[in-house]
């Protein structure tokens, strides 16, 4: 039984029949043909089967660790990530300013796709770095921008999002870090639970997003500032250098995704870890959502991925496994050639075909919200885009 096959001609099929990919083409500088679509998603579908698949199994199987204050991920995985950060596939939608590519959101979606079938653990790295990218482009200053974005986009730099605390859980209300001015920075001081992929060494720093409350703050979510706090502060020439006051408790054991480090994160033991803030004071939650509203489509595009891979291993096995005889009596019969067999396969195949058909559709929606003119369009396209993801 194979691995994993990326499911090219379904994806083209959903993007082009169904979605209409080509309502963007009055939007872009040159068009999407099905030339170029075919090689871009050629080129994913051999990093998914051929790089990232066959690290699935054996990356749960070992799971990542701490040592000495530091998680090491499981084997294969760093050179993994070299290879999709050097193809350029964590830039395929980014803004060219910074490094990215500018291609349609819908496109990474379709990247995305195999990524995520191939290797559930290991595609939760870039989807928090794409959620962190978002979210500084849209509310970090230029300062900010031109300091992360490159690194982050280039996928040097990964990105985290540091929501939950022991205390407060989903409730950002109760949210207790703390944040001290400090001449220029922010002193960030607090724990925070359940930090997908909050430490590892598979990128030069690690820029956390961090929720944390200012001095003196309005109590509730209104009272809230987003930060980036680095794994390592910058020197003057824009590169990794003092480590910050950050720190690894613990990794949590998830099923199926032991290869993906769920952390437990410590800032500010000592003398308070090194934070810039991000937009304007005690508005942080508007960011955040920045980055929970492109994880959500993430986390839906991960059901897709994981009914395709399921799918694709029942069929395999439909087809080798044997019960039963065959009509003719000569023979054992492969279960495939049992009606109710064939039945629940179909079934499933065709509720994959409508799942991501919906998703893709949601995808070329969202690219249309941003390139929109006139702000009624542009209304118009946000909710129906909502009612797609809701």
């Amino acid at each position: 039984m194979s691995e994993y096959l990326y499911p090219t001609n379904d994806i083209l099929f959903s993007l082009s029949s169904v979605a209409n990919i080509q309502r963007l083409t009055p939007y872009l500088e040159d068009a999407i043909d099905s030339d170029l679509l075919e090689a871009i998603l050629g080129e994913a579908g051999k990093l998914a089967e051929q790089v990232i698949a066959p690290i699935n199994r054996s990356g749960d199987q070992e799971g990542s660790r701490v040592e000495s204050g530091e998680v090491y991920e499981a084997k294969g995985f760093k050179e993994a990530f070299k290879a999709y950060s050097e193809g350029g596939w964590i830039g395929l939608s980014g803004d060219p300013q910074y490094g990215g590519q500018g291609l349609p959101s819908c496109i990474a979606t379709a990247v995305n796709e195999g990524v995520q079938a191939a290797n559930l653990a290991f595609s939760l790295c870039p989807l928090l770095s794409l959620g962190a990218i978002e979210a500084i482009s849209l509310h970090a200053n230029d300062e900010l921008k031109n300091q992360y974005l490159p690194k982050m986009l280039a996928g040097e730099w990964a990105g985290t999002m540091n929501l939950t605390e022991p205390a407060a859980g989903s409730d950002l209300a109760a949210i207790a870090s703390k944040a001290i001015p400090d001449g220029d920075v922010y002193r960030i001081k607090g724990q925070k639970i359940f930090i997908t992929w909050g430490d590892h060494q598979m990128s030069d720093n690690i820029i956390h997003l961090v929720l944390a409350r200012l001095p003196n703050a309005p109590e509730g979510v209104k009272g809230i500032s987003l930060f980036i706090v680095p794994k390592f502060i910058l020197d003057n020439n824009g590169e990794p250098a003092q480590r910050n006051d950050v720190q690894v408790v613990s990794v949590e054991h998830k099923m199926g995704i032991h290869a993906s480090p769920t952390c437990v994160m410590s800032f500010g033991e000592k003398k308070g870890a090194v934070g810039y803030l991000v937009g304007q004071e005690n508005e942080g939650i508007k960011a955040m959502f920045t980055m929970m509203n492109n994880a959500r489509q993430g986390v839906g595009l991960q059901g897709l991925a994981i009914a395709e891979r399921a799918y694709q291993q029942a069929l395999s096995y439909a087809k080798e496994r044997k019960q039963g005889m065959k009509a003719d009596k000569s023979g054992k019969a492969a279960i495939i050639e049992h009606p109710d067999v064939l039945r629940m396969l179909m079934t499933m195949k065709s509720q994959i075909d409508a799942m991501r058909s919906l998703i893709y559709v949601a995808a070329v929606e969202n690219d249309l919200s941003h390139f929109a003119t006139g702000e009624q369009s542009k209304i118009l396209l946000k909710e129906r885009l909502c009612i797609l993801q809701s």
